[in-house]
């Protein structure tokens, strides 16, 4: 990869200097914001190459978490029993669920970046960040529409007397969607940068994923640990605690959310952002020789 700079000719033209980047902080974020209709172009694709040729088509981004709430319905509330801190049970795992599907999808589909597109990476020259920006992007999209049948539920629920109340913590929504995409998008680009030379890893992201979850509170309340302050102590240093539990307080009035919890998950994710960035940065420029 290269700077591109322009500068005067003595004749008076202008003429393209490049000039190789080699350090580990070469990155150019305003180029990746230049290419901002290419970010565009590829989230159609996106979904264009993901439903194409199926019978739902779009209906499985609803569909997908709607079935894995109605499971965690039947098996961790009716056969385990586990406490929904009093709020209807199918609304407590449809919350967790959306919030947890949003960060999933994020590492999911970036995690393979540089394997998935080695054949494009090696022909043309683009800003590479842009495909897992895209697939980011991809997941907010996705997001959002869940996000809506979240309300729809809610609202249902609410109708039939449920106890279900909005609290001052949905003021803070925006800041969890934007706590938990650059989370995704900086793990995601980490192991994209691992699997140029380590293919396994890529068949292990999809497993670390699902036990991430099971030590996230998506299928039982951080209120069930307060016995275990050990157990408690160390749920909150996993970052997406309080973004799942700052989403159910907000929308369910029940959940155990802090703003220092919340302050540590931004920390966090800043930090895991930051590192994503530079390693990406420095692999894109050497991928082509391992891949």
């Amino acid at each position: 990869m290269a700077d591109r700079n322009r500068t005067p000719a003595p004749g008076g033209e202008w003429t393209t200097v490049i000039r190789p980047r080699t350090g580990w902080f070469d990155i150019d974020l305003r180029e990746l914001w230049r290419y901002r209709d290419l970010v565009g172009m590829f989230v159609k694709r996106n979904f264009t190459v993901l439903y194409k040729q199926t019978i739902l088509g779009p209906a499985w981004i609803l569909l997908n978490p709607l079935i894995t709430t109605v499971l965690f319905n039947l098996v961790f509330s009716g056969v385990a029993g586990l406490s929904t801190d009093g709020t209807p049970s199918f609304l407590f795992y449809m919350a967790g669920n959306t919030v947890w599907t949003f960060f999933a999808s994020c590492i999911n589909n970036t995690a393979n970046t540089f394997v998935a597109n080695s054949q494009v990476f090696g022909k043309v020259y683009f800003p590479r960040l842009t495909v897992p920006v895209s697939q980011v992007l991809t997941g907010l999209i996705n997001f959002f529409i869940r996000l809506a049948m979240f309300a729809l539920f809610w609202v249902w629920f609410a109708a039939a007397g449920a106890p279900l109340r909005l609290t001052a913590w949905a003021s803070a929504l925006p800041l969890v969607v934007l706590e938990v995409m650059p989370l995704g998008l900086g793990v995601g680009i980490s192991v994209s940068t691992l699997t140029t030379k380590y293919r396994d890893l890529a068949i292990a992201v999809s497993f670390g994923v699902q036990l991430w979850m099971y030590v996230s509170p998506v299928v039982y309340p951080l209120s069930t640990l307060s016995e275990s302050p050990r157990l408690r102590a160390l749920m909150a240093l996993n970052p997406m605690t309080a973004p799942i539990e700052v989403f159910r307080l907000a929308t369910l009035g029940s959940g155990t959310a802090s703003v220092g919890g919340l302050l540590y998950s931004l920390a966090f994710t800043l930090a895991a952002l930051a590192v994503g960035v530079i390693l990406f940065s420095r692999i894109e420029k050497t991928f082509m020789d391992t891949v």
